[in-house]
Order: structure tokens, then sequence, then C-alpha cells
């Protein structure tokens, strides 16, 4: 009875205390056998995804610079047809791509559970609708503008290529299919390289700075297709997305963040492009 009464009794821990002991027995967990095994888990899923892209987009870009044009003469197409001419072949290849593009966000979240973890872990929940939209507007609006302005200063001074957002039939699905392909750059890119690199980077002891650092840069790489202003850009991109992801622990602002930035980007390019000076024509 006295052991209950004073078991009770006892102070319970304060969250900060339980937060820094989780991180610490996570570390403890890690031994070299688990680190090891941690490391190929990375490779492994960038090696799938996005470390690929970054490694094709570096290879891309030095065809560009090696090209008898000059970079501003070049294109680089976003969202291109799949099938000229057959607008339903097409639409059904641009569903069928946009799904196996998000194959790695389920290998991710396969590989959470794995580890006793949900996706809320790296903060991809719906739980804080309406903070998470606030914040993931201001985040567009903020990072889509200077974005858009940088491109264009890139462009014009000849470090871009001309970036084409979008070349998809004129027909009823175009406006759609730009608005889930937006999406699927939003969640591939925000839950493979900030939610579970930056997390796994740091569970195997790496410095938030540098674990955020090797995002940006990885973010920037896959980005390079579009030339040293695509980089860049991307790159400052997911500094700050990184600092705020350690701040705020979600990914789901960002999630939207990038979704509105890419949707403006590709909705606006179907309908601005040749009808407005200032946006290099196809």
């Amino acid at each position: 009875m006295t052991d209950e009464t004073s078991t009770s009794s006892a102070p319970a821990t304060p969250p900060a205390v339980d937060r820094a002991a989780d991180r610490a027995a996570d570390r403890a967990a890690l031994a070299p056998p688990a680190a090891r095994l941690q490391r190929w888990e990375i490779v492994a899923v960038l090696g799938v995804s996005l470390g690929a892209s970054g490694l094709y987009a570096l290879v891309d870009f030095i065809g560009s610079l090696t090209a008898k044009q000059s970079l501003s003469k070049q294109t680089a197409t976003l969202n291109g047809s799949l099938a000229p001419g057959r607008p339903l072949l097409d639409l059904f290849l641009q569903l069928l791509n946009i799904t196996l593009s998000l194959a790695p966000v389920l290998l991710v979240f396969y590989l959470l559970a794995r580890a006793g973890e949900r996706p809320s872990s790296i903060g991809v929940d719906l739980k804080q609708p309406g903070k998470d939209l606030a914040r993931g507007a201001a985040l567009a609006a903020v990072i889509g503008g200077s974005g858009l302005l940088l491109y264009l200063v890139a462009y014009h001074i000849g470090v871009e290529l001309n970036v084409v957002a979008e070349n998809l039939p004129d027909i009823w699905w175009r406006i759609p299919v730009l608005l889930l392909s937006a999406f699927q750059n939003a969640a591939l890119e925000e839950v493979v390289v900030l939610g579970y690199l930056v997390s796994r980077l740091e569970r195997l002891g790496v410095r938030p700075s540098r674990a955020i650092a090797i995002s940006a840069v990885i973010r920037g790489s896959y980005h390079l297709y579009q030339g040293a202003g695509g980089f860049i850009g991307n790159a400052v991109m997911g500094i700050i997305f990184g600092v705020l992801y350690r701040r705020w622990g979600r990914v789901t602002p960002m999630i939207i963040a990038h979704f509105l930035i890419d949707a403006v980007a590709f909705v606006g390019y179907a309908l601005l492009a040749g009808h407005v000076s200032w946006l290099p024509a196809p």
C-alpha cells in the first residue's frame, strides 16, 4: 500500500525531458549494425527516388552546358504529353505516371511502420488543418513570388533554361492533371527529402544544420535540369523548409506550400504563356 502511494505521488517528468530522453534512446538504439542498416536504408530510398533524379538531372545539365545552343535557347518541359494525338491514352498514362511516382512515399510510410512509427512522427497528418493551411499559404506566397523573380532573372542572364511548365493538350483533363502533378511533386519531395531524410540523418547523429544542408543540396540537385537558377532557388527553399520543419515538427505545411507553388506555376503558365510579355514563350 505504501509503495503504491509513493509511486502515484511522484512528480511527472516534464515533456521536454521526455523528448530529450526519447532522442537519447534513439541514438543509443542505433548501435553500429543498426546505424549501418539505417545508412543503407537512406541510400536505397534515395536511389529509387529523388537521389536518382538528382544524378540524372546533373548529367542532363552537363549536356545542356555542352550543347551548341545557349541555355536560354533550350527548353525544359515539366508536364508534357505522353501520347501526342491520343488524348484518352495520354490521360491514362498521365494518371499512371503520377500514381507510380508516389511509390517512394508509400515506401517511406512502410519503413516508418517497420520502425514502430506513424507518418505523424515526421509531421504528416491532419491534426492541425487550420494552422497548417495558414502556414502553407504564407510560405507559398513568399517563396513562390521570390522563386518566380529568381527564375526570370536567371533566364535573362542566360543561366537558366526556358522552363515550359506544361505542354499538355488543351482538353478537359488538362487542369486536373496539372493539379494532381503539383500534389505528387509536393508529397514526394517533402516526405522523402524533408521529413524522412532529415529525421533519419539526425537519428544517425548528424547535426541538424548539416542534415538540413544535405537535404537542401539534394533538393536542388534534381532541379538542375532547369539550370543553375533551378538548383539555387530550390536549395534555398530546402533550407527554409528544413529550418521550419525542425521548429514546427511538421511536414504537412510544407506539402501545402509546395502544392500551392506548383499549382499556381502550372496552371498560371497554361493560362498566361504566350499572352504576357514577361513570361518566356514556349
